[in-house]
């Protein structure tokens, strides 16, 4: 209606309420477990050597101890999401933190590896309930579209430290603890929010929700998890039929599931939400970024053990450091959004995320370790900037009663992203060590780890060269995925200077 004549000239629609302590206190108790969750992903790195001494796990079994958690957390996002938007979202987070709690008592006293196997699968259960539930609730406590912007900013924040964390408080907790404890840490964050989300949190579901289709269900976990399984065989294993073919049904079940959504009245995941171009950009450009970063962890936590000499604990720390980029890109990307088109600020941090990408292509065996580092603080304080908008702009874009399946889809395109990025950028890697390594026995010449156990002196020289040729190789693909990122954030994430977040009415965005 035109309000510029007429009764109405003159009016305005009112300003969205602006949150309070309340609802400050109530994300800062959402921020507690989404830590937790996010550690859980690297909480084992050091573990894993006591695990394999006390439950004598093969090395099948051991894999599965280290993956399954991943697997199942990025198989049930979107289910968990839609679930919580039907269900309720306080409901589906009280129902996350009990599953979580009660999988790691059990996790910490597990006396087999099959026990642990099947324990770390409800942990991705409980995980799946809380991560997009938490993202989603953003978007029903904080209306105000700067407010809004501060807390993704930290929710973004704190699920990318939760990563470099987990090593360092499990290396730190068996220095002096059994390795049980690491899956004890969970518990005190799990009984607070218990006690505190019916207190603080809002209760949101979608209206007219529709009954929910279990078999969409089914094929949206059928069909990720062959792919994210299928891609990390192939990082490790080098192009192997098995993989591909398991790459393929996934792909397969997938084109399935997409096909049913768009025939469903009640759908789990909106189609017309994905071809917005605020939604969708944003959520290809996520892809793109955590591919990247994922892609280059392996290659430097190699790089900090095997190459500097440092111990499992030190590179833990020393990988700290790159984290504290974070802490000033992303205050200072949302400072810009609010002066500037926020897609040219996105574009921005991926380009600066590039630029730490291009540096670390220049990194020797003799590198001093201050600019390794301070490579890695540069792409951190691009990319954590950059994503945090982009995840704002995505919850902005839709629909309050469907945040929950659009934070969801949101992190299963960063799973995937990170299944992607250890495979096409690990295989670059490899590509390049096995190159200058032709010669070498053949355990050294298929990893940097064999290299160490089987050869000396020169030959172990040439090794810590040929990885370190690998590592500027996978900079220099991270580099190009940040400026595919960087033209996805300028081709569908431009909006004009001064408006707000996404009207979630809008089509065209």
């Amino acid at each position: 209606m035109d309000t510029t004549t007429g009764p109405l000239a003159g009016r305005t629609d009112p300003a969205p309420p602006r949150a309070g302590r309340r609802e400050w206190t109530a994300l800062a108790v959402l921020m507690l477990p989404l830590l937790l969750v996010s550690m859980d992903v690297s909480v084992l790195y050091f573990a894993i050597p006591f695990i394999s001494e006390d439950l004598a796990p093969s090395s099948t079994q051991q894999l599965w101890i280290l993956d399954m958690y991943g697997f199942v957390l990025a198989g049930l996002l979107i289910t968990m999401g839609a679930l919580g938007d039907r269900v309720g979202r306080r409901r589906l987070v009280l129902a996350g933190a009990g599953v979580f709690g009660l999988a790691s008592v059990a996790a910490a006293y597990a006396d087999s590896p099959q026990l642990l196997i099947a324990v770390r699968a409800l942990l991705g259960v409980g995980g799946a309930a809380l991560m997009p539930s938490t993202l989603a609730l953003i978007r029903n406590l904080f209306h105000d579209d700067k407010q809004r912007a501060q807390a993704v900013t930290a929710w973004t924040g704190v699920m990318t430290l939760g990563i470099s964390f987990g090593p360092v408080v499990s290396g730190a907790l068996l220095e002096h603890f059994w390795w049980g404890s690491v899956f004890l840490i969970n518990l005190p964050a799990m009984a607070l929010l218990l006690v505190l989300a019916p207190l603080l949190l809002p209760e949101v579901k979608q209206p007219a929700a529709g009954r929910f289709d279990w078999a969409s269900a089914v094929l949206s976990l059928a069909g990720l998890l062959p792919v994210i399984q299928g891609v990390k065989q192939l990082a490790r294993d080098g192009w192997e039929l098995p993989p591909v073919l398991s790459v393929l049904a996934g792909l397969a079940l997938l084109y399935v599931f997409v096909r049913r959504q768009s025939r469903l009245a009640h759908p789990l995941v909106d189609l017309e939400l994905l071809r917005r171009r605020t939604y969708g950009g944003a959520v290809l450009a996520n892809l793109f970024a955590i591919a990247a970063t994922v892609g280059m962890a392996v290659f430097l936590t190699q790089y900090l053990q095997s190459v500097l000499g440092k111990s499992p604990f030190e590179a833990a720390l020393w990988s700290l450091v790159p984290a504290t980029g974070a802490f000033a890109g992303a205050p200072a990307g949302a400072v810009l959004a609010r002066r500037f088109d926020r897609g040219w600020v996105m574009a921005g941090g991926f380009g600066v995320s590039a630029c730490g990408f291009l540096a670390l292509t220049q990194v020797r065996t003799d590198s001093a370790l201050w600019f390794t580092l301070t490579a890695c603080a540069v792409y951190t304080s691009g990319l954590v900037a950059a994503m945090a908008l982009a995840n704002e702009l995505a919850l902005g874009a839709a629909p309050p009663e469907r945040a929950g399946a659009a934070a969801a889809v949101m992190e299963s395109g960063q799973e995937l992203g990170g299944a992607l990025g250890m495979a096409v950028l690990g295989s670059i890697g490899a590509a390049v060590y096995r190159h200058g390594m032709a010669h070498a026995p053949g355990a050294a010449r298929e990893t940097l780890g064999g290299a160490v156990v089987t050869v000396r002196g020169a030959d172990l020289a040439t090794a810590f060269e040929s990885f370190t040729r690998g590592l500027d190789a996978a900079a220099l693909g991270a580099a190009v995925l940040m400026a595919g990122a960087g033209v996805v954030a300028l081709a569908r994430l431009r909006v004009r200077r001064g408006e707000g977040a996404p009207s979630p009415t809008s089509p065209g965005r």
